[in-house]
């Protein structure tokens, strides 16, 4: 967990139940270093390498009427990009019109990101504060940001100041698997069977020679 994490998710509610659960001095000392800590926690190369393989994630905001809104986004695998060690952005691209995270965004900047990988039981958890970026005003960005392989239509980025994040145990995730990442070990699996069924009809073609 980065430094500032504790500040941001051990409120007092959470803490009354660290206390009454006995978790509460085992976060002690992150909860005192997240207090003291006054600028945003910076991204790693353990973090950048992360999202850069990811092909989705979780994004959570917050309404006007306090409800919070959790959306999946997607793309090619690293469409959420780094932009630097404290800045995340993304194309979002175009979906069913409803337009939830982009309105709640512009009321209240406070995200959280959820991305994971289940194949490997990884998942890393982000807070920041999100801000809307048009074509308009800065078609640098959406460029640099859209991938022309990936038939989508970018309406817009999403710019994401990190403030803390926190790699999650991988307890209770459940180990699934992309058509990519199966494809390596089909290889192997489709050659073998390639095999066995060329040498099935060598013998039948020779049990029919035989009779």
């Amino acid at each position: 967990m980065s430094r500032r994490y504790p500040a941001i998710a051990f409120t007092d509610d959470v803490q009354a139940v660290q206390r009454e659960r006995g978790s509460e001095r085992v976060y002690a000392r992150k909860r005192l270093a997240g207090a003291a800590a006054t600028e945003p926690d910076p991204l790693t190369e353990d973090e950048a390498e992360f999202l850069a393989e990811r092909d989705g994630m979780y994004l959570a905001t917050v309404s006007e009427t306090g409800w919070p809104y959790v959306q999946f986004r997607g793309g090619p695998a690293g469409f959420v990009r780094v932009l630097d060690e404290h800045t995340l952005a993304w194309a979002d691209f175009r979906g069913n019109l409803q337009y939830i995270s982009v309105g709640n965004v512009g009321g209240n900047d406070r995200v959280a990101i959820i991305a994971m990988d289940q194949a490997r039981r990884r998942r890393l958890k982000v807070f920041g504060h999100a801000r809307i970026v048009t074509a308009e005003d800065d078609p640098d960005l959406i460029a640099a940001l859209a991938d022309p392989g990936y038939d989508a239509v970018v309406e817009r980025a999403v710019v994401v100041t990190v403030d803390a994040y926190d790699w999650n145990c991988p307890q209770h995730i459940t180990p699934r698997f992309t058509l990519a990442e199966l494809e390596p070990m089909l290889v192997d699996v489709r050659r073998r069977l390639s095999d066995l069924e060329a040498e099935n009809a060598e013998l039948k073609a020779e049990l029919r020679a035989t009779r």
